[in-house]
């Protein structure tokens, strides 16, 4: 099957000395945008991230180089601010770079960290947003991020800091009051605190919970269970990351419609 792009699509050039910032979704192939497989299909260097797969970074043209500069916690992993300045450097030796990251650039994923960086040195860049896992991961699970009969809001948050502690900066208190659904990114590592803590704030520890791990992938697996047996339930499922884990009464959805889909 052809990767080329009917031209009636009218996508744009990627241009030498940019640094195109793309976010690949959450895993399947098939969840690329458009955007995105254009810029695969023209880049001269591909900087990708940990969770971008195989089966994607295949649809690179055969000549790009790819560099790795992925983040896997505890694992030896790149520094943001090299990772940054490198692709100023390629960007300045004239060749299209493409930054290619996991879900959408822009959601717990450093790309605005590395915008900032090539506005600080002139060097032009484009933004492909992605589909992020907090929401195509949990729809790949039969879990609708919104229901009009659930919730009318919903909290996205990292479960750990630049520190790889749990972030003291939210509120979990006002959180487990005013949020029906909470979908955490990189919360795995912590999840008996952060249940702990929205349990304290006045959540049920009957609450609905699921794990979605190596959501939209042939791999993937789904684990329910509930706020206050989460961490137990986890440890004994053997899940590991990269997972998103979801709290809220929209996890009940899944009963209809996870055995209705695909």
């Amino acid at each position: 099957m052809s990767t080329e792009l009917p031209s009636t699509l009218d996508l744009p050039v990627f241009e030498p000395g940019w640094v195109w910032l793309a976010g690949a979704g959450p895993g399947d192939p098939g969840l690329l945008t458009l955007h995105a497989l254009n810029a695969l299909r023209q880049a001269d260097v591909l900087v990708y991230d940990a969770l971008v797969g195989p089966a994607i970074l295949d649809l690179a043209r055969t000549d790009c180089v790819r560099e790795y500069a992925g983040k896997r916690g505890g694992k030896p992993s790149p520094r943001q601010p090299d990772i940054s300045r490198r692709l100023v450097e390629l960007a300045r030796d004239g060749l299209r770079v493409l930054r290619l990251k996991g879900g959408d650039p822009f959601v717990f994923g450093r790309g605005g960290e590395e915008a900032l960086t090539l506005v600080e040195h002139r060097v032009p860049f484009r933004i492909i947003p992605g589909i992020t896992a907090g929401i195509g991961g949990l729809a790949a699970a039969g879990i609708p991020v919104t229901h009009r009969d659930v919730n009318h809001a919903v909290t996205f948050l990292t479960g750990h800091s630049a520190t790889g502690l749990v972030p003291e900066t939210v509120d979990w208190e006002a959180l487990g009051r005013g949020s029906p659904v909470i979908v955490m990114y990189m919360a795995l590592k912590h999840i008996a605190l952060i249940a702990d803590r929205l349990t304290a704030a006045g959540r049920s520890a009957d609450e609905p919970v699921a794990v979605i791990a190596d959501a939209t992938l042939p791999s993937q697996r789904v684990l329910e269970t509930t706020l206050g047996r989460a961490a137990a339930d986890i440890e004994a499922s053997g899940i590991e990351p990269p997972a998103m884990v979801v709290v809220g009464r929209v996890v009940e959805l899944r009963r209809a419609l996870a055995g209705a889909g695909p």
